[in-house]
């Protein structure tokens, strides 16, 4: 596909008051979503829950793409139309994870890569077939004692960028994710520290392995205290730290910046995504890839039962249009739970 193409899915992924829905989640992430509100995962269970997602009226209003897993990218709905079709006839553009997780990196304690390289060209092939557009490769950093090492930011930067020039060939705009992660005692400084040090590293490897920049998109964490270092810091603290580092480190030719929520609650990664929006323009749009910060209010309102699948889409919507009014730095906290008064839901 002509890197021009590319640009203009990774534009249309990063359009005004839209947002990527992240449905990627692995079997046993699955699992354990499933098993905080009293699911058994199978196959057939998650199909029925992945269908009330991608099925959700209105959903093209704030959504301009959905991360499926390989699991999924292969099912259909219930009149038989695959899943990435469905997406596709509301407007929506068909995403699809393609690593295959973290393990430990061999000689560093306490530290994991990201492995799936190997077969990669073939699987992005099968995937653009299926019906894929885009694609994301996840890399995990975490801050601790002597952590993250060169070594470690290194390989990840190495397998980012090498995973990016790949997706690229097979025509699919590559989202690069590498979470420095919120887990530990660290300060907001030590974070945005080692975030800095993390995507100059990555664009260094991007660089490097002739990846077409404005055909990418940036995953990255918001610059947060470690969750166990009792830090407060507002979320106009944390807006301005993160885009330090943010214009200090990422080119300008990269059309978006969608944001990981991991770890934080859903009011929490929406008001912070607004604190962002309010310091606009940036010379990037500034939006979210959001799983857990879109899903968690809708597995809630669902818990398994087909009766409830219409309260579940709308707390789907609910948040969807909260994030869309946060793109545009207009989210007020006093709108959690106006939607649903407005809709009669």
């Amino acid at each position: 596909m002509h890197p021009m193409s590319l640009h203009a899915t990774a534009e249309a992924l990063v359009a005004p008051g839209k947002g990527i829905l992240a449905a990627d989640e692995s079997l046993p992430t699955m699992e354990k979503r499933l098993s905080r509100i009293g699911v058994e995962s199978t196959e057939q269970v998650r199909r029925r829950y992945r269908d009330l997602l991608l099925s959700t009226p209105g959903l093209a209003e704030h959504v301009s793409g959905v991360i499926l897993f390989d699991e999924t990218i292969r099912q259909h709905d219930t009149s038989g139309t695959p899943f990435p079709q469905v997406l596709a006839d509301a407007g929506i553009i068909p995403g699809i994870k393609v690593d295959a997780g973290t393990r430990p990196l061999a000689g560093f304690p306490d530290e994991v890569v990201t492995e799936g390289l190997d077969g990669l060209r073939l699987r992005l092939a099968e995937y653009a077939a299926l019906g894929a557009r885009f694609a994301k490769w996840r890399a995990v950093i975490r801050i601790g004692a002597a952590l993250p090492t060169p070594g470690c930011i290194a390989a990840n930067a190495h397998a980012l960028a090498r995973y990016a020039a790949l997706a690229q060939e097979a025509g699919l705009v590559p989202i690069v994710e590498p979470e420095v992660l919120m887990d530990g005692n660290h300060s907001l400084p030590t974070c945005a520290s080692v975030t800095a040090t993390v995507l100059r590293t990555v664009y260094d490897e991007l660089a490097r392995h002739r990846v077409v920049l404005d055909a990418t998109l940036l995953k990255p964490n918001m610059v947060l205290p470690g969750a166990s270092s009792h830090e407060t810091v507002d979320d106009d603290e944390i807006a301005a730290r993160t885009l330090a580092v943010l214009r200090d480190t990422v080119p300008a030719s990269v059309p978006g910046i969608v944001f990981l929520s991991g770890g934080q609650t859903p009011e929490q990664a929406t008001a912070r995504l607004d604190a962002l929006n309010r310091r606009a323009p940036q010379p990037w749009q500034l939006s979210f890839s959001y799983g857990r910060a879109l899903q968690a209010p809708v597995l809630d309102a669902w818990a398994g039962q087909e009766q409830n699948v219409e309260a579940a889409q709308q707390a789907l919507l609910e948040r969807a249009w909260l994030n869309g009014a946060a793109r545009h730095g207009r989210y007020r906290t006093d709108m959690e739970g106006a939607r649903r008064t407005t809709t009669g839901v």
